[in-house]
Protein backbone atom coordinates (compact mmCIF):
# COMPACT_ATOMS: atom_id res chain seq x y z
CA UNK A 1 0.00 0.00 0.00
CA UNK A 2 1.47 3.64 -1.19
CA UNK A 3 0.95 6.49 -0.10
CA UNK A 4 2.01 9.55 -1.19
CA UNK A 5 5.22 7.63 -2.76
CA UNK A 6 6.04 6.18 0.74
CA UNK A 7 5.58 2.54 1.53
CA UNK A 8 3.01 2.18 4.31
CA UNK A 9 2.77 -0.92 6.40
CA UNK A 10 -0.12 -2.87 7.00
CA UNK A 11 -1.08 -3.87 10.91
CA UNK A 12 -0.10 -7.49 9.64
CA UNK A 13 3.06 -6.74 8.16
CA UNK A 14 4.59 -4.76 10.11
CA UNK A 15 8.37 -5.26 9.89
CA UNK A 16 8.59 -5.17 13.73
CA UNK A 17 7.88 -8.74 15.18
CA UNK A 18 4.89 -9.25 17.44
CA UNK A 19 7.13 -8.19 20.86
CA UNK A 20 3.97 -9.84 23.09
CA UNK A 21 4.62 -12.98 22.22
CA UNK A 22 6.08 -15.41 24.74
CA UNK A 23 9.21 -16.38 22.11
CA UNK A 24 9.96 -12.59 21.33
CA UNK A 25 10.05 -11.62 25.43
CA UNK A 26 12.19 -14.73 25.92
CA UNK A 27 14.66 -13.56 23.19
CA UNK A 28 14.65 -10.00 24.19
CA UNK A 29 15.46 -11.02 28.06
CA UNK A 30 18.41 -13.67 26.79
CA UNK A 31 19.61 -11.14 24.34
CA UNK A 32 19.42 -7.80 26.78
CA UNK A 33 21.70 -9.99 29.70
CA UNK A 34 24.41 -10.82 27.03
CA UNK A 35 24.83 -7.22 26.28
CA UNK A 36 25.10 -6.45 29.87
CA UNK A 37 27.41 -9.62 30.44
CA UNK A 38 29.33 -8.29 28.07
CA UNK A 39 29.72 -4.72 29.24
CA UNK A 40 30.33 -5.88 32.56
CA UNK A 41 33.71 -7.79 31.44
CA UNK A 42 34.40 -4.50 29.29
CA UNK A 43 34.44 -2.56 32.30
CA UNK A 44 36.07 -4.73 35.05
CA UNK A 45 39.75 -4.04 35.52
CA UNK A 46 41.49 -6.14 37.61
CA UNK A 47 38.94 -9.46 37.58
CA UNK A 48 37.57 -10.87 34.87
CA UNK A 49 33.72 -9.52 35.49
CA UNK A 50 32.54 -6.86 37.43
CA UNK A 51 29.48 -8.76 39.06
CA UNK A 52 28.39 -5.25 41.17
CA UNK A 53 28.53 -3.62 37.67
CA UNK A 54 26.65 -6.30 35.97
CA UNK A 55 23.64 -6.59 38.51
CA UNK A 56 23.30 -2.92 38.46
CA UNK A 57 23.33 -3.23 34.23
CA UNK A 58 21.42 -6.38 33.93
CA UNK A 59 18.25 -4.79 36.45
CA UNK A 60 18.67 -1.73 33.80
CA UNK A 61 18.64 -3.00 30.82
CA UNK A 62 15.71 -5.19 31.47
CA UNK A 63 13.51 -2.93 32.83
CA UNK A 64 14.04 -0.59 29.28
CA UNK A 65 13.77 -3.56 27.18
CA UNK A 66 10.74 -4.75 28.56
CA UNK A 67 9.20 -1.64 29.29
CA UNK A 68 10.02 -0.32 25.88
CA UNK A 69 8.54 -4.00 24.05
CA UNK A 70 5.32 -3.63 26.18
CA UNK A 71 5.24 0.15 24.92
CA UNK A 72 6.17 -0.91 21.09
CA UNK A 73 3.50 -4.00 21.50
CA UNK A 74 0.55 -2.15 22.49
CA UNK A 75 1.71 0.19 19.59
CA UNK A 76 1.75 -2.43 16.86
CA UNK A 77 -1.59 -2.14 15.44
CA UNK A 78 -1.23 1.79 15.06
CA UNK A 79 2.37 1.62 13.91
CA UNK A 80 1.93 -0.36 10.86
CA UNK A 81 -0.09 1.82 9.28
CA UNK A 82 2.34 4.50 9.00
CA UNK A 83 4.95 4.44 6.85
CA UNK A 84 8.18 2.86 7.43
CA UNK A 85 10.20 5.50 8.16
CA UNK A 86 7.72 7.36 10.54
CA UNK A 87 7.36 3.82 12.53
CA UNK A 88 11.22 3.48 12.73
CA UNK A 89 11.25 7.13 14.70
CA UNK A 90 8.41 6.66 16.81
CA UNK A 91 10.34 3.22 17.80
CA UNK A 92 13.76 4.98 18.22
CA UNK A 93 11.83 7.75 20.29
CA UNK A 94 10.06 5.32 22.58
CA UNK A 95 12.99 3.83 23.07
CA UNK A 96 15.18 7.06 23.78
CA UNK A 97 12.60 8.26 26.46
CA UNK A 98 12.31 4.93 28.13
CA UNK A 99 16.41 4.88 28.37
CA UNK A 100 16.55 8.63 29.45
CA UNK A 101 13.97 8.11 32.24
CA UNK A 102 15.48 5.11 33.91
CA UNK A 103 18.75 6.31 33.59
CA UNK A 104 17.10 9.64 35.58
CA UNK A 105 16.04 7.24 37.84
CA UNK A 106 18.45 4.63 38.49
CA UNK A 107 20.81 7.39 38.92
CA UNK A 108 18.95 8.79 41.60
CA UNK A 109 18.76 5.73 43.88
CA UNK A 110 22.11 4.79 43.85
CA UNK A 111 23.33 8.51 44.01
CA UNK A 112 20.14 10.25 45.84
CA UNK A 113 23.01 12.87 47.60
CA UNK A 114 24.19 14.32 43.96
CA UNK A 115 22.82 17.58 43.07
CA UNK A 116 22.70 17.57 39.38
CA UNK A 117 22.22 14.27 37.58
CA UNK A 118 25.83 12.78 35.61
CA UNK A 119 24.60 13.99 32.03
CA UNK A 120 27.77 12.61 30.42
CA UNK A 121 26.22 9.04 31.65
CA UNK A 122 23.01 9.49 30.59
CA UNK A 123 24.54 10.97 26.96
CA UNK A 124 26.33 7.61 27.11
CA UNK A 125 23.29 5.79 28.14
CA UNK A 126 21.44 7.31 25.03
CA UNK A 127 24.00 7.02 22.56
CA UNK A 128 24.67 3.48 23.34
CA UNK A 129 21.14 2.79 23.26
CA UNK A 130 20.35 5.04 20.27
CA UNK A 131 22.95 2.43 18.37
CA UNK A 132 21.82 -0.57 19.22
CA UNK A 133 18.02 0.13 18.46
CA UNK A 134 19.08 1.53 15.02
CA UNK A 135 21.33 -1.66 14.47
CA UNK A 136 18.13 -4.61 15.60
CA UNK A 137 15.37 -2.36 13.59
CA UNK A 138 17.32 -2.85 10.82
CA UNK A 139 17.87 -6.59 11.28
CA UNK A 140 14.20 -6.55 12.01
CA UNK A 141 13.69 -4.04 8.14
CA UNK A 142 16.01 -7.23 6.59
CA UNK A 143 14.60 -9.95 7.85
CA UNK A 144 11.37 -8.73 6.96
CA UNK A 145 12.17 -8.09 3.64
CA UNK A 146 13.62 -11.39 2.85
CA UNK A 147 10.86 -13.18 4.49
CA UNK A 148 8.77 -11.14 2.15
CA UNK A 149 10.93 -12.48 -0.75
CA UNK A 150 10.63 -16.13 0.53
CA UNK A 151 6.71 -16.05 0.37
CA UNK A 152 6.46 -14.17 -3.02
CA UNK A 153 8.60 -17.21 -4.36
CA UNK A 154 6.94 -19.61 -2.29
CA UNK A 155 3.34 -18.15 -3.97
CA UNK A 156 4.80 -18.38 -7.52
CA UNK A 157 5.75 -22.20 -6.55
CA UNK A 158 1.75 -23.00 -5.02
CA UNK A 159 0.28 -21.33 -8.34
CA UNK A 160 2.39 -23.41 -10.31
CA UNK A 161 1.19 -26.69 -8.64
CA UNK A 162 -1.97 -25.79 -7.82
CA UNK A 163 -2.16 -25.32 -12.01
CA UNK A 164 -0.77 -28.63 -12.04
CA UNK A 165 -3.44 -31.75 -13.73
CA UNK A 166 -1.65 -34.82 -15.35
CA UNK A 167 -2.00 -35.19 -18.86
CA UNK A 168 -3.00 -38.85 -18.59
CA UNK A 169 -6.05 -37.75 -16.59
CA UNK A 170 -7.20 -35.32 -19.10
CA UNK A 171 -6.75 -37.98 -21.59
CA UNK A 172 -8.51 -40.42 -20.10
CA UNK A 173 -11.10 -38.18 -19.22
CA UNK A 174 -12.04 -36.94 -22.95
CA UNK A 175 -11.63 -40.67 -24.01
CA UNK A 176 -14.57 -41.86 -21.50
CA UNK A 177 -16.49 -38.66 -22.18
CA UNK A 178 -16.60 -39.46 -26.49
CA UNK A 179 -17.34 -42.74 -25.85
CA UNK A 180 -20.31 -41.40 -23.67
CA UNK A 181 -21.51 -39.11 -25.96
CA UNK A 182 -23.53 -41.58 -28.09
CA UNK A 183 -24.76 -43.95 -25.30
CA UNK A 184 -25.32 -41.42 -22.69
CA UNK A 185 -25.33 -37.97 -23.37
CA UNK A 186 -26.45 -37.16 -20.12
CA UNK A 187 -23.61 -38.41 -18.08
CA UNK A 188 -21.13 -37.45 -20.74
CA UNK A 189 -22.92 -33.84 -20.32
CA UNK A 190 -22.30 -34.39 -16.45
CA UNK A 191 -18.69 -35.41 -17.17
CA UNK A 192 -17.90 -32.03 -19.38
CA UNK A 193 -19.25 -29.92 -16.52
CA UNK A 194 -17.57 -32.18 -13.74
CA UNK A 195 -13.84 -31.40 -15.82
CA UNK A 196 -14.85 -27.91 -15.91
CA UNK A 197 -14.78 -27.32 -11.96
CA UNK A 198 -12.04 -29.28 -12.12
CA UNK A 199 -9.86 -27.15 -14.34
CA UNK A 200 -12.03 -24.13 -12.96
CA UNK A 201 -10.13 -25.04 -9.57
CA UNK A 202 -6.51 -25.39 -11.10
CA UNK A 203 -6.60 -21.80 -12.42
CA UNK A 204 -7.90 -20.10 -9.31
CA UNK A 205 -4.41 -18.89 -7.77
CA UNK A 206 -5.99 -16.44 -5.81
CA UNK A 207 -7.53 -18.50 -3.45
CA UNK A 208 -4.98 -19.56 -0.66
CA UNK A 209 -7.11 -21.72 1.33
CA UNK A 210 -10.56 -22.75 0.80
CA UNK A 211 -13.58 -24.15 2.94
CA UNK A 212 -13.23 -28.41 2.83
CA UNK A 213 -16.31 -28.73 1.83
CA UNK A 214 -15.34 -26.93 -1.24
CA UNK A 215 -12.26 -29.59 -1.19
CA UNK A 216 -14.60 -32.60 -0.88
CA UNK A 217 -17.13 -31.67 -3.64
CA UNK A 218 -14.16 -30.81 -5.67
CA UNK A 219 -12.91 -34.39 -5.25
CA UNK A 220 -16.46 -35.78 -5.84
CA UNK A 221 -16.81 -34.32 -9.15
CA UNK A 222 -13.28 -36.22 -9.78
CA UNK A 223 -14.61 -39.37 -8.48
CA UNK A 224 -17.24 -38.99 -11.07
CA UNK A 225 -15.20 -38.95 -13.48
CA UNK A 226 -13.14 -42.18 -12.60
CA UNK A 227 -15.81 -44.26 -11.76
CA UNK A 228 -17.44 -43.62 -15.25
CA UNK A 229 -13.75 -45.17 -16.31
CA UNK A 230 -13.64 -47.51 -14.20
CA UNK A 231 -16.57 -48.53 -12.85
CA UNK A 232 -17.00 -51.34 -10.81
CA UNK A 233 -13.59 -51.80 -9.96
CA UNK A 234 -13.31 -48.53 -8.12
CA UNK A 235 -15.25 -48.66 -5.27
CA UNK A 236 -15.57 -45.38 -2.41
CA UNK A 237 -15.89 -45.34 1.51
CA UNK A 238 -16.70 -41.60 2.71
CA UNK A 239 -16.21 -41.18 6.42
CA UNK A 240 -16.61 -37.58 6.96
CA UNK A 241 -16.90 -35.60 10.68
CA UNK A 242 -19.45 -33.50 11.54
CA UNK A 243 -18.85 -29.58 11.63
CA UNK A 244 -15.85 -29.97 9.19
CA UNK A 245 -17.40 -27.62 6.45
CA UNK A 246 -15.33 -24.76 7.46
CA UNK A 247 -12.41 -26.13 8.16
CA UNK A 248 -9.53 -23.92 6.04
CA UNK A 249 -7.28 -26.46 3.83
CA UNK A 250 -5.13 -25.70 0.21
CA UNK A 251 -7.08 -25.82 -2.66
CA UNK A 252 -6.24 -28.95 -4.85
CA UNK A 253 -4.80 -30.78 -1.68
CA UNK A 254 -6.68 -33.61 -0.94
CA UNK A 255 -7.82 -34.62 -4.75
CA UNK A 256 -4.56 -35.38 -5.71
CA UNK A 257 -4.41 -37.94 -2.82
CA UNK A 258 -7.00 -39.53 -4.09
CA UNK A 259 -6.54 -38.72 -7.59
CA UNK A 260 -2.70 -40.60 -6.67
CA UNK A 261 -4.41 -43.34 -5.15
CA UNK A 262 -6.62 -44.42 -7.88
CA UNK A 263 -3.53 -44.30 -10.12
CA UNK A 264 -1.33 -46.01 -8.05
CA UNK A 265 -3.56 -48.36 -6.17
CA UNK A 266 -6.34 -48.95 -8.18
CA UNK A 267 -5.73 -48.63 -11.74
CA UNK A 268 -3.42 -51.34 -12.12
CA UNK A 269 -5.11 -54.26 -9.85
CA UNK A 270 -7.48 -55.93 -12.55
CA UNK A 271 -9.98 -56.58 -9.67
CA UNK A 272 -9.75 -52.95 -8.56
CA UNK A 273 -10.04 -52.22 -4.62
CA UNK A 274 -11.50 -49.39 -2.03
CA UNK A 275 -10.53 -45.91 -1.53
CA UNK A 276 -11.03 -44.87 1.76
CA UNK A 277 -11.60 -40.98 2.43
CA UNK A 278 -11.72 -39.81 6.26
CA UNK A 279 -11.57 -36.59 7.63
CA UNK A 280 -12.62 -35.84 11.89
CA UNK A 281 -11.49 -33.61 14.13
CA UNK A 282 -9.33 -34.25 17.25
CA UNK A 283 -8.58 -31.34 19.67
CA UNK A 284 -7.20 -28.53 18.09
CA UNK A 285 -6.28 -30.38 14.67
CA UNK A 286 -8.01 -32.01 11.87
CA UNK A 287 -7.44 -35.06 10.50
CA UNK A 288 -7.54 -36.19 6.68
CA UNK A 289 -7.02 -39.74 5.56
CA UNK A 290 -6.39 -41.10 2.01
CA UNK A 291 -6.27 -45.37 2.10
CA UNK A 292 -6.09 -47.34 -1.00
CA UNK A 293 -4.52 -50.81 -1.49
CA UNK A 294 -0.91 -51.09 -1.60
CA UNK A 295 0.44 -49.98 -4.96
CA UNK A 296 3.07 -52.22 -7.05
CA UNK A 297 6.37 -52.13 -6.29
CA UNK A 298 7.74 -49.71 -9.03
CA UNK A 299 10.19 -47.05 -8.79
CA UNK A 300 8.61 -44.85 -11.34
CA UNK A 301 5.10 -45.03 -9.20
CA UNK A 302 7.09 -44.49 -5.76
CA UNK A 303 9.24 -41.46 -7.14
CA UNK A 304 6.25 -39.89 -8.82
CA UNK A 305 4.01 -40.53 -5.50
CA UNK A 306 7.12 -39.00 -3.18
CA UNK A 307 6.96 -36.07 -5.57
CA UNK A 308 3.51 -35.51 -4.92
CA UNK A 309 3.82 -35.92 -1.81
CA UNK A 310 6.76 -33.53 -1.24
CA UNK A 311 4.79 -30.82 -3.19
CA UNK A 312 1.58 -30.82 -0.83
CA UNK A 313 3.90 -31.07 2.19
CA UNK A 314 5.15 -27.90 0.91
CA UNK A 315 2.07 -26.23 0.69
CA UNK A 316 0.84 -27.29 4.16
CA UNK A 317 4.44 -25.57 5.21
CA UNK A 318 4.16 -22.15 3.56
CA UNK A 319 0.48 -21.77 4.86
CA UNK A 320 0.19 -23.69 7.91
CA UNK A 321 3.98 -23.69 9.06
CA UNK A 322 4.96 -26.36 11.63
CA UNK A 323 1.31 -27.42 12.91
CA UNK A 324 0.80 -28.65 9.26
CA UNK A 325 1.67 -32.75 8.51
CA UNK A 326 1.76 -34.84 6.06
CA UNK A 327 2.60 -38.65 6.33
CA UNK A 328 2.37 -42.09 4.93
CA UNK A 329 2.31 -45.32 5.89
CA UNK A 330 1.62 -48.99 4.93
CA UNK A 331 -0.03 -51.99 7.15
CA UNK A 332 -1.83 -55.07 6.02
CA UNK A 333 -1.83 -54.30 2.43
CA UNK A 334 -2.91 -50.75 2.96
CA UNK A 335 -1.53 -47.55 1.84
CA UNK A 336 -2.38 -44.45 4.19
CA UNK A 337 -1.93 -40.90 3.49
CA UNK A 338 -2.69 -39.08 6.60
CA UNK A 339 -2.43 -35.52 6.56
CA UNK A 340 -2.77 -33.01 9.71
CA UNK A 341 -4.22 -29.30 9.84
CA UNK A 342 -4.59 -27.13 12.38
CA UNK A 343 -8.57 -25.97 13.42
CA UNK A 344 -8.87 -23.14 11.36
CA UNK A 345 -11.68 -21.92 10.21
CA UNK A 346 -11.99 -19.95 6.35
CA UNK A 347 -11.21 -16.58 7.16
CA UNK A 348 -9.96 -16.92 10.40
CA UNK A 349 -6.26 -15.29 10.45
CA UNK A 350 -3.27 -17.48 11.32
CA UNK A 351 -0.09 -16.48 11.25
CA UNK A 352 3.01 -19.57 10.63
CA UNK A 353 5.59 -16.85 10.57
CA UNK A 354 8.54 -17.90 11.78
CA UNK A 355 10.06 -14.60 13.52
Amino acid sequence: MKQGGIIALRGDDFYIPDLCRVRAVFMLVVTGELLALVLAVVQADERWIDWNYFGLLSLFVQWTLLTSAAAICLLRRWLGRRSVAMATIIVVAIVMLDVLAFSLFADSVIKPSQAEPPWQGVAKNLLLALLITLMVLRYFYLQFQWQQQQEAEMQARLTALQARIHPHFLFNSMNTIASLISVNPERAEDAVLDLSELFRASLRAEDRLIPLSSELDLCRRYLAIEQLRLGERLALDWQIGERLEQQAIPPLTLQPLIENAIYHGIQPRPEGGTVRIEAYRKGSSVYLMVQNPRPAIDQRTHAGNRMALANIQSRLQALFGEPAVLKHSQQNEIYTVTMRLPWQKVGERRNPARR
